[in-house]
């Protein structure tokens, strides 16, 4: 089996997020919408913004558009 070197004193590079969405600008009852394909990226951003920001999302297709209300 190969060796692996360890390497000290490399930097870790800071993490990379992108927020694709306006949660964190949203007040009670404002809402976006986006193209019903995006509805499993959407749910799962809906739970990770509602868990960050302490907010409640929720959203409802209405045919080819998505909404998302805060």
């Amino acid at each position: 089996m190969q060796r692996i070197e360890i390497v000290k004193g490399v930097e870790m590079p800071s993490p990379k997020v992108i927020f694709d969405y306006p949660y964190e600008e949203m007040d009670v009852g404002d809402s976006f919408a986006v193209p019903v394909e995006y509805r499993d990226k959407v749910y799962n951003a809906n739970f990770r913004a509602g868990m960050r920001l302490g907010y409640k999302f929720t959203f409802k297709s209405n045919g080819s558009t998505l909404h998302v209300w805060r």
